[in-house]
């Protein structure tokens, strides 16, 4: 079935669901045919709207850009730990595999945003906003927890889960990565009982 196909058989969306709608096709048009297939006629064709709407909601292809980056944070950072906000170290990463397989579209336009700031240094910014979010989220995490490790360690830690996740999106290999996953729990245990 054709991508036109596919809009033309989904139900019309209701007007607080456009919004939305339109981000979940950016991100699956980005994670699917790169960042410099991104355009509001993409986007509308995968949404099954009119790409009328696309610009009537966002303005701007950077506007868009921009919301749908925060739209996929939105859904992958919370996968950091089972329990938010316990600091518990067996709940950290524990969804991450799970994430990957449920997330695949929002974790492979990040990486697509990433890859593309080699190319376009304006879309630097987002990634920098990305990295940030995601190291603030399990700098905060490990402070739940009582750990107060300083930002170049968290830094590590995170291009280390960063690492994991990218091979599991390319390669999906579960056991290898949970298994990796334990291991940086005992690696953050230890660094936990130094600083104390």
């Amino acid at each position: 079935m054709s991508a036109v196909e596919s809009a033309a058989s989904r139900p019309a969306l209701r007007y607080g669901e456009r919004r939305t709608a339109l981000l979940a096709a950016a991100v699956r048009v980005g994670a699917e045919q790169g960042l410099r297939n991104l355009t509001y006629r993409a986007v509308a064709r995968e949404a099954g709207v009119a790409h009328g709407l696309v610009a009537h909601h966002f303005g701007t292809r950077d506007a868009l850009l921009e919301e749908a980056l925060q739209y996929s944070l939105a859904k992958s950072v919370p996968a950091i730990s089972a329990r938010p906000g316990s600091g518990d170290l067996d709940a950290l990463f524990e969804g991450i595999v799970e994430m990957v397989q449920t997330l695949p579209h929002d974790l492979a336009f990040q990486y697509e945003l990433i890859l593309e700031s080699r190319r376009r240094p304006e879309l630097r910014p987002h990634v920098q906003s990305l990295y940030r979010t995601f190291e603030q989220a399990l700098a905060d995490e490990l402070a739940c927890g009582e750990m107060d490790l300083d930002q170049d360690f968290v830094h590590l830690i995170f291009a280390a889960l960063d690492g994991l996740v990218f091979q599991q999106l390319s390669i999906a290999d579960p056991e290898r990565t949970d298994a990796a996953l334990a291991h940086l729990r005992t690696l953050l245990a230890l660094a936990g009982h130094r600083s104390t």
